[in-house]
């Protein structure tokens, strides 16, 4: 991926929506021979139009809004004579993400999620037309020299902003090897680099679950830091796009290193600094919310093709006694481990479905 389409991602904007006002009603008589005044017909004002949003699921960015700061649709025609009723001001539908929150900019009101394709949200109403004065007529007046003024259409501010939508969630500290892994299991390409915060928005990649039925999609989110539940490195908006997956695959990784006789082992030859990791990203997803420590979740070892099999050994034990975990070995850049990941994440977001027991005569 590009420095520039990097760039590309844009999951928060701010924009002014503002509904069309209502076309005014009209003062007009029915004029006939030999009487100029036959009776009201002044036509009713059309209705402004609407600003709506619409679900796309062809969209996966908000950059369209990016520098469209403003959602403002036409006003309703005013009404003619001879009953003449004023066009409707045409609407403004504007298409976003699926995962797509709007809110209201003043108040932080959700007025819609949008997670459906083609699910349509009204943001800002059209303003209704105004009465002509037809509809003012009664027995004592019957030349009314009266009409409604179009009412004005809603208008505020919104905050949209997008949680991507995903079966399963890559997370893990900077460098943990995420991406490598979402391109070792799906056919995405991010931007891979051995540095942390190569990844700087979510990426998304999909495979096709053993049964053919199903295409799964996983996000690889960008590195969480300490502190990223309150923002810092950007937390906010990193960790609410795990918020919307089913399931978390958390990856830790060694640095790896070499003893003294050449033979791959840990860097600092200590397996608590992995456990620590482990135990920092799952306080930052408790800070944020607790309800994403009970998603189900894989917690993988990547890199193992950096360790002896003694030091994989000792990382899973450790994770077994401390927390219960089973810690899966997996290498994301040599391939290994990757088809039993795949089945596992497959059987997590696909559970099989018990038959339903038979009920008793």
């Amino acid at each position: 991926m590009s420095r520039e389409s990097r760039g590309h991602f844009v999951d928060f904007v701010r924009v002014h929506a503002r509904g069309g006002d209502g076309g005014h009603g009209c003062i007009s008589f029915l004029r006939l021979k030999g009487q100029p005044f036959a009776g009201p017909d002044g036509g009713d004002g059309g209705r402004g139009g609407s600003v709506i949003l619409e679900a796309d699921p062809e969209l996966a960015t908000l950059i369209d809004l990016r520098y469209r700061h403003h959602l403002h649709a036409p006003k309703g025609g005013n009404g003619g004579g001879k009953n003449c009723s004023g066009r409707g001001g045409k609407d403004i539908v504007v298409r976003v993400p699926l995962g797509t929150i709007a809110l209201d900019g003043d108040t932080g009101e959700e007025l819609g999620d949008l997670t459906v394709p083609g699910q349509r949200l009204v943001v800002a109403r059209g303003g209704d037309g105004g009465r002509g004065n037809q509809h003012f007529a009664t027995p004592t007046n019957k030349t009314p020299r009266k009409a409604d003024d179009g009412w004005p259409g809603e208008e505020r501010n919104l905050i949209l902003e997008l949680k991507v939508i995903a079966d399963a969630g890559l997370v893990g500290l900077p460098n943990a090897g995420k991406s490598t892994l979402l391109t070792a299991l799906t056919d995405a390409h991010p931007r891979i680099a051995p540095y942390p915060f190569t990844t700087l928005s979510p990426n998304l990649g999909v495979f096709i679950a053993a049964d053919y039925q199903r295409r799964i999609t996983l996000a690889d989110i960008p590195g969480l830091i300490e502190g990223a539940h309150t923002g810092a490195g950007l937390g906010h908006r990193f960790l609410r796009h795990i918020e919307r997956t089913r399931a978390l695959v958390h990856l830790v990784a060694p640095e790896g290193g070499e003893d003294e006789h050449g033979n791959p082992t840990l860097a600092d030859g200590s397996p608590e600094t992995l456990l620590y990791a482990f135990e920092l990203v799952r306080g930052e997803l408790e800070q944020y919310s607790p309800a994403l420590l009970e998603k189900p979740c894989l917690v993988c070892l990547n890199k193992t093709d950096l360790l002896n099999e003694s030091d994989v050994a000792t990382l899973q034990e450790l994770f077994r006694t401390r927390h219960g975990v089973e810690l899966l070995p997996i290498s994301a850049q040599k391939g290994l481990g990757i088809e039993e990941l795949r089945r596992r994440i497959e059987k997590l977001v696909c559970p099989v479905e018990s038959p339903a027991e038979e009920e008793s005569p």
